[in-house]
């Protein structure tokens, strides 16, 4: 999500125009979001499986928290994916650039406020004990 937010985008911003800007930035995330899923069955059994260990009862309250974070994340993203994504693809598939480039807008804030809980995720399993 940080290549996405503070190099991808503002790079794809300065250089590129439109019809462009919108081509290249969904097949970035043609190419990124596969790995997003991949990454999220692999986050979310990895901490089913730590919990599981520990016992939900005994783990501290901080990896409840990061494994609540972690499912409205997963959330956010399955939003991000199949709403503004889905109709971002469709658009392009048609060349309707002004529509594409909406799409793409509408996942802006939702990877910000992905890329927020994440670290709100790790700070409190790294202080909330």
């Amino acid at each position: 999500m940080a290549f996405i937010l503070f190099a991808m985008r503002p790079a794809a911003l300065a250089t590129l125009q439109a019809p462009t800007r919108p081509q290249f930035i969904l097949a970035t995330l043609e190419r990124f979001f596969p790995l997003v899923w991949l990454s999220i069955g692999v986050i979310l059994v990895t901490g089913l499986i730590i919990m599981l260990q520990v016992g939900f009862a005994q783990a501290p309250i901080g990896w409840h928290a990061m494994f609540g974070i972690g499912l409205v994340m997963m959330l956010v993203f399955a939003h991000l994916f199949f709403a503004p994504y889905r109709r971002a693809r469709r658009a392009a598939a048609v060349q309707d650039w002004p529509a594409t480039a909406r799409g793409l807008e509408q996942i802006h804030p939702l990877v910000i406020l992905n890329f927020t809980l994440g670290w709100l995720a790790i700070a409190a399993a790294l202080f909330w004990r």
